[in-house]
């Protein structure tokens, strides 16, 4: 099977698209795609409030359904929101998996910052 990458429209392998799957359905609101009212996270509805261990358990907890749900082909290992000491402002994300299809490890790490605006975070 062929995959493409939402960015650039060049093909790109199992474990990228599998990547690029997982940041669209965490960055995403809930209830903001029309045919897929329960697709996303509570990410989007997060920016503002403090990086809390309550906020980030609420976080993990989502972002855990949402990949179980919407992202069949993974076995989910670990999700994990540290704000970062690094960069001021931005949130690490990582998240273990197995590829169910070549039992492959899937490890997604990611730093998002706040934007105003759009679906990304």
């Amino acid at each position: 099977m062929s995959y493409i990458s939402r960015e650039t429209g060049k093909p790109i392998a199992l474990n990228e698209h599998i990547e690029q799957s997982i940041m669209d359905i965490i960055t995403t609101r809930i209830g903001s795609r029309v045919m897929l009212r329960y697709y996303g996270t509570l990410l989007p509805e997060m920016v503002d409030k403090p990086g809390s261990d309550y906020t980030l358990m609420l976080l993990m907890a989502s972002t855990t359904m949402a990949l179980l749900t919407y992202e069949p082909r993974i076995i989910l290992s670990r999700v994990l929101f540290i704000p970062s000491k690094l960069m001021r402002g931005k949130i690490e994300i990582y998240i273990d998996a197995v590829i169910k299809e070549n039992q492959s490890q899937l490890n997604v790490f990611q730093y998002l910052t706040p934007t105003i605006g759009g679906n990304n975070v």
